[in-house]
């Protein structure tokens, strides 16, 4: 592993922390999307191989829609731990922190991932999964990876439009987390970033 790992990450925390700074979630957005084209096309440490990143054309997207931004509560829930295991990064810890309700979602559990440092996990597993989304699902926070779209105390900004594809849907030498049980909803979310039609280029 090398220093370009951190740029990687710092390039992402500086994506999010411009989105919340822009005065127009939409515009927001729009800057995140074209700087996460620019990491997949030219960052050492794309998702995409060489060959892949050659003949990259930009990620697809569903248009934004701003009624699926939400500033939501965290609501208590019992507690829960779970134990992942994967291929790379050996056991990741998550503790169930509380639920978050989306409207015409349902309601999704919120995770703290163990481990030094830690932060707020939010994946995703909707209706499109499989179809014109990854079958594992997608993330909508990782906030020790600083995907963060803000929020206070008592409430996350949950944005749909953000949800994105977890690395390991590039490339297998990846390794990620999945929605486990209580991220899954039956509900198809037509919103953020979508699986290409004719293959990723």
């Amino acid at each position: 592993m090398t220093l370009t790992l951190l740029g990687w990450r710092r390039s992402v925390a500086a994506l999010y922390a411009a989105a919340r700074a822009a005065g127009d979630p939409e515009a927001g957005w729009r800057t995140w999307r074209d700087g996460r084209d620019e990491l997949f096309a030219g960052h050492p440490d794309s998702p995409l191989d060489e060959a892949a990143r050659a003949a990259f054309r930009g990620l697809p997207y569903a248009p934004y829609d701003p009624a699926r931004r939400f500033e939501a509560v965290l609501h208590p829930a019992g507690p829960l731990r779970l134990q992942i295991p994967t291929a790379a990064d050996g056991t990741v810890v998550l503790d169930r922190i509380g639920t978050v309700a989306l409207p015409d979602v349902g309601r999704l559990d919120v995770w703290w991932l163990g481990g030094y440092g830690g932060g707020v996990f939010l994946p995703l597993r909707d209706g499109t999964a499989g179809r014109t989304t990854y079958g594992g699902g997608r993330y909508l926070l990782d906030t020790v990876k600083g995907a963060d779209l803000g929020g206070d105390d008592t409430r996350l900004v949950v944005d749909l439009n953000f949800a994105y594809h977890p690395s390991c849907t590039y490339d297998p030498r990846w390794s990620c987390p999945l929605a486990p049980e209580g991220n899954q909803v039956a509900a198809p979310v037509v919103a953020g970033e979508q699986l290409p039609s004719g293959g990723w280029y």
